[in-house]
């Protein structure tokens, strides 16, 4: 089985050198599952690229002569690529950093924490001047869960932090319309305050405590620019959720034909029926977070967004 970006998961079978599918296309495995096998996604035969639309992105990734390393790169790769996914069901998809002076790449970095050949760094997960920087401790999910714990947030996933920092990428890129950036300071506010102070205050104070009212997370309220990154990820999580939910027969509106009214009606009551069916098994809520009206505004500007740059 390998998965093709246009046509979906496709039966493969060998077909000389290439693989071909039920429908007779013809494709290459990429290079990363035939050496390390952390990538299930296709390249067309005569593509003169060895790598997936999805790993042509990596800048960086784990030191593979580390045996635990191959787990946590195949974890990365796997919510990067969902991630990625989605957004290209939304008609986007970013430019390629190595040709593009505004493209994305990423870098899976090790530091002094997993690696004693780092130790003296300690890497932060961002995007800073087109690169996302993921550290791998994220795919551990011991680390993770304490680093949660010790942040005192209510959600921390690897599928979270790809769909939050590309929505910083995307800011970028949206930013560069003055009129975009005029509406977007109507509805978040203005963000040319000092984006490292604002870090920094919200970090020695927690953050705004009616945080709730305004923003979709905690980590929103820190500055404009993380709660657009932080309501971008949300309504990525909502479309992926409903999609999903209409793929399964759950509800019967496909999400990507319906408006942002129902759909934000169907999320509302699907997210307590998912939280309710983790709460059955003895689970946390999957989707712990509270949509007030404040925060909907916030995900319509979103889903507004998106659909002007489909125009």
């Amino acid at each position: 089985m390998g998965f093709d970006l246009n046509t979906g998961l496709e039966s493969l079978k060998p077909d000389g050198e290439a693989w071909r599918s039920s429908a007779g296309q013809h494709y290459k495995l990429c290079r990363n599952t035939t050496e390390f096998g952390v990538c299930n996604w296709l390249v067309p035969e005569h593509d003169v690229q060895d790598y997936c639309p999805a790993c042509r992105f990596n800048r960086t990734v784990p030191d593979q002569s580390k045996p635990d390393n191959r787990l946590l790169w195949w974890r990365m790769e796997q919510a990067k690529k969902r991630m990625l996914f989605g957004i290209y069901q939304l008609g986007l998809w970013p430019a390629l950093g190595w040709t593009s002076a505004d493209g994305l790449l990423f870098d899976f970095i090790e530091d002094g924490r997993s690696n004693w050949d780092f130790a003296e760094t300690f890497v932060t997960t961002g995007f800073a001047g087109g690169i996302i920087t993921l550290n791998i401790l994220e795919a551990n999910d011991v680390a993770r869960k304490q680093a949660q714990e010790d942040m005192q947030e209510r959600y921390r996933t690897l599928l979270g932090h790809f769909r939050h920092e590309v929505g910083h990428y995307f800011w970028g890129r949206f930013a560069e319309n003055q009129a975009w950036l005029d509406r977007f300071r109507e509805r978040f506010n203005d963000e040319r305050g000092d984006y490292g102070q604002a870090l920094e205050t919200y970090y020695a104070t927690g953050g705004d405590p009616k945080w709730y009212q305004k923003y979709i997370s905690r980590y929103a309220s820190a500055h404009p620019v993380e709660d657009w990154a932080e309501s971008w990820a949300h309504y990525l999580h909502m479309m992926d959720a409903l999609d999903t939910a209409h793929r399964q027969g759950f509800i019967r509106s496909d999400p990507f034909d319906a408006d942002f009214d129902t759909k934000l009606r169907q999320w509302r009551s699907l997210s307590v029926a998912l939280n309710e069916l983790n709460r059955a098994v003895g689970h946390n809520d999957a989707y712990p977070f509270v949509i007030a009206e404040p925060i909907a505004k916030k995900l319509e500007f979103v889903h507004d967004t998106i659909a002007a740059a489909n125009e």
